[in-house]
């Protein structure tokens, strides 16, 4: 086989995504039922785990564990019917959203998870736009549908009207709640009824009959079969056509329902994704869009993690791999510093648990051990100079200053700032006021404070107190130093610095934003922090 048809086989077996949902919708569990069908596990954990229940795989940080949510995004890659899946798993909590953002970015579809008794929640839509902005494929699963749910026509029509997206039913629920006993799948025109269990750790016996087989009357209740009978006749007059590009265009959703916790409708979802997910999709950059095909090894850095291993301190920066074939030992270009890095020790990711690989592919995510060298949205390439665009940061509404009350701790207190900073569990701020060293925490939410506090102490053995600020608007300035000094003075508005030394204004509320604005309408000023142009 040439090499060019080894890239273009491994490209096609390969699905990549990220699951994106409000808090509580089901992510985690969804997740590792995935995993369960996937033969990646043989027995999945409950997400609000006692004692003596296995931890919920993908949630590996001890603060995850302790509080049942997601905090951190981790890659889950497994094989599944000649497929190699790479799951990227993110952080369901608001507080952590920038860190689903970057990992959109390494995505090539979108899996968007509603609770069917709730239908779109505020981070359901937020990480939609996201999605939307992308032109992701976006598949809709609506789960939990053995409580108590809305109807699923009810659950169309708010995706249609307030997302303005168009949903292609591919299965059809039979019964809601306690009457909840499978599905129909369009696909096949078979209905799976499932067998209910205590919990569905291990996967759902089903039995599979025709629509047109006639003990379905036998085993189904007589009314949830015509009620099922006229749902289906309803959406096959009034429903979009099935319809791949618009899929593939992020313009139809194929929507499923079933419940992760139970099982049911899992693997139809799971077969049906892998039939109509796009393969690994091509990158924009300064050589213009990067076909995956490319045979040059390109790819750019979506996340860093630190002490991911706790026994040895580790730094890993997670590579999507977007062109050519990655080999273990190869030397590649650092685009940012302009130095070149032997990639000697590189990883296949399962959450904490990691393996030795000797190759990847695009569309595939590599481990790399990460000496200081790399910070996210850098490029590595081989061949001719390539920069893929940056990921931006976006407007913080939490500011404290972080503060180390033992000074002999000084040496564990900067290096755990610095490797939480660089690894994008929050940004950092520092005064524009020489005198005031102390470390300004920029946060979305409240728990990533916590999240840096607890990480400091259990990690690097330094104790810290939050000194918060006033403030809840944060805006860059664009033209740097050089625009804001021709405005002059600034009333009620902080100046600080981001770590790239660019000015950022603090306002304590949108009225002052809008003050400032007002009054000096030649200011520009933006809420994503500016991308360093590639070129």
């Amino acid at each position: 086989m040439s090499t060019e048809q080894e890239l273009k086989q491994a490209v096609e077996s390969r699905r990549n995504f990220a699951i994106i949902s409000h808090p509580d919708a089901g992510k985690t569990t969804l997740t590792e039922k995935l995993l369960l069908y996937g033969g990646a596990i043989h027995q999945a954990g409950a997400v609000k785990s006692k004692r003596a229940q296995r931890q919920a795989t993908s949630d590996w940080m001890e603060l995850e564990k302790q509080r049942g949510i997601s905090i951190t995004s981790t890659v889950l890659q497994f094989d599944y019917h000649n497929f190699q899946i790479n799951l990227l798993d993110t952080p369901g909590h608001q507080d952590f959203s920038e860190d689903t953002y970057r990992t959109l970015a390494a995505a090539d579809n979108a899996v968007m998870l509603i609770d069917a008794a709730k239908g779109l929640e505020p981070q359901t839509r937020k990480l939609f736009e996201v999605c939307r902005m992308r032109s992701l494929p976006i598949f809709t699963f609506a789960n939990k549908m053995d409580r108590p749910s809305r109807e699923p026509l009810e659950l169309i029509d708010e995706i249609e009207q307030e997302l303005g997206l168009q949903t292609y039913a591919v299965n059809w629920p039979i019964g809601l709640g306690d009457r909840f006993q499978g599905v129909y799948d369009r696909r096949t025109e078979q209905i799976h009824l499932f067998q209910r269990t205590a919990h569905g750790s291990t996967q759902a016996q089903s039995t599979v009959l025709s629509i047109t087989d006639p003990k379905i009357e036998e085993v189904l209740d007589q009314e949830l079969y015509f009620q099922l009978k006229d749902e289906i006749e309803i959406i096959e007059e009034v429903a979009p056509d099935f319809d791949l590009k618009r899929i593939h265009n992020g313009e139809l959703s194929p929507m499923f329902f079933g419940s992760a916790m139970t099982n049911f409708g899992v693997q139809l979802f799971l077969d049906a994704f892998l039939e109509y997910a796009q393969p690994p999709e091509a990158h924009q950059s300064s050589l213009g869009e990067m076909n995956p095909t490319y045979p040059d090894f390109t790819g750019f850095v979506f996340k860093l993690q630190a002490n991911m291993d706790p026994k040895h301190r580790d730094r890993v920066a997670f590579v999507r791999v977007c062109t050519g074939k990655f080999e273990k030992d190869m030397t590649v270009n650092h685009a940012r510093s302009g130095k070149t890095v032997r990639l000697s020790r590189p990883q296949k990711l399962f959450a904490q648990d990691r393996d030795s690989i000797d190759n990847a592919y695009p569309g595939d995510v590599i481990g790399l051990n990460n000496p200081g060298m790399f910070a996210i949205g850098d490029t590595v390439y081989t061949g001719q100079k390539i920069v893929y665009e940056g990921i931006p940061s976006f407007s913080p509404e939490l500011f404290a200053y972080l503060k180390n009350p033992n000074s002999s701790r000084f040496k564990q207190f900067h290096k755990g700032v610095t490797e939480l900073r660089e690894e994008g569990a929050i940004q950092i701020m520092y005064s524009k006021d020489e005198s005031k060293r102390d470390p300004i925490l920029a946060a979305v939410g409240q728990l990533q404070l916590e999240v840096v506090q607890y990480r400091m102490e259990n990690e690097y053995n330094v104790e810290t107190r939050l000194e918060m600020l006033p403030y809840k608007v944060a805006r860059w300035v664009k033209g740097g130093w050089e625009a804001l000094d021709e405005v002059g003075r600034l009333f009620n508005t902080a100046i600080v610095k981001d770590i790239l030394d660019r000015p950022v204004l603090l306002f304590k509320n949108q009225w002052n934003l809008q003050q400032v604005e007002g009054d000096h309408p030649e200011l520009q000023l933006s809420a994503i922090a500016p991308l360093e142009r590639i070129s």
